[in-house]
């Protein structure tokens, strides 16, 4: 059902970037839903998309038992939804990343405890 304002918004949104201390970054990661939603970091422009796997990711999922297990060069990755192939030696930036994007990786033979996807 699809919704009809009755009057124009004349405000401006609050979740704009300039609010933020950086852009923020969802991120989530399939078959694995002891985390139910992605997360949403904020993360600087200027990040190498590499340094996810190595500093920002361990951090955010490293307790899950999948985690030590994956082979970071056989990951897919989804960017609304969509394949994506990023590059991990240039920024989030360079990669086309923008401020409340979502993007999802998925781990080929790994889905989650004891294959519960959980």
């Amino acid at each position: 059902m699809s919704v009809v304002a009755l009057k124009p918004y004349d405000f401006p949104a609050r979740d704009r970037r300039e609010n933020f201390p950086a852009p923020l970054l969802y991120i989530g990661w399939e078959d694995h839903l002891m985390f139910a939603s992605p997360v949403c970091l904020p993360l600087p422009p200027d990040t190498p998309f590499g340094a996810l796997a190595q500093g920002v990711l361990p951090g955010v999922y490293g307790e899950h038992p999948d985690f030590a297990k994956i082979d970071w060069a056989q990951v897919e990755w989804f960017k609304s939804g969509q394949p994506w192939t990023p590059d991990p030696a240039q920024s989030l930036q360079a990669n086309g990343l923008q401020h409340k994007d979502a993007i999802r990786f998925r781990t080929p033979g790994l889905t989650g405890i004891q294959g519960s996807f959980s």
